[in-house]
């Protein structure tokens, strides 16, 4: 009942309430990066979401597309801005992903939305990840974030898939505010962002 009934509804109220209460910094943050960074304050991809199905997640932009002479993009620490800075450590980057959740293309609570490019490097254990929608916050990121490994952030991810229920979002959308608070996991001690994943079957 919850899964298929009262998780919508929750993601649903709790995410137009948030959006209203958050409009000021949303639209000073978009102002602030239309500014500060002369170009398009929002950060949009493609990323896989339930089934596997594409959908446009939105966040605010914290880097760059500065590139080197050959035209590849620049490492993550070389492109970050410090307005960015700011914005990933304090978590606020995600807020536009409050979007996605009315549209139903992501919940409150669930796997992170990984790359496209990863979808044909999973194995049937990791693949599982994809049978609920992806998550602005999830039981991987309250148990590490991008500090923990993909095989630790799979498991996790699957774990929540079996056990979706009112006490783990709940828990786990607490827990985030208090991590959110401390800054932890934000980045990996040599990526500011995770390391990609390589299709490892870990």
């Amino acid at each position: 009942m919850y899964r298929n009934l009262g998780k919508p509804v929750m993601d649903f109220m709790i995410a137009l309430i948030l959006l209203l209460l958050l409009s000021p910094a949303f639209l000073l943050i978009a102002l602030v990066l239309l500014i500060g960074q002369k170009g398009n304050p929002f950060f949009l991809q493609a990323r896989p979401g339930k089934n596997g199905r594409l959908f446009t997640l939105i966040k605010f932009r914290t880097m760059t597309n500065t590139k080197d002479k050959t035209g590849e993009l620049l490492p993550d620490a070389s492109r970050m801005t410090g307005i960015g800075r700011f914005l990933r450590k304090t978590s606020l980057d995600e807020i536009p992903q409050l979007l996605n959740v009315l549209a139903g293309d992501m919940s409150l609570v669930g796997p992170r939305p990984l790359l496209t490019e990863y979808l044909p490097l999973y194995n049937s254990f990791q693949s599982r990840r994809h049978e609920v929608l992806p998550g602005i916050t999830g039981w991987a990121q309250i148990n590490g974030r991008n500090a923990i490994s993909w095989q630790q952030k799979f498991t996790y991810d699957v774990w929540y898939v079996d056990h979706i229920s009112l006490r783990t979002d709940l828990k786990i959308i607490f827990a985030t505010i208090a991590k959110v608070f401390r800054s932890e996991g934000i980045s990996v001690s040599t990526f500011v962002t995770m390391e990609k994943f390589t299709g490892n079957n870990e």
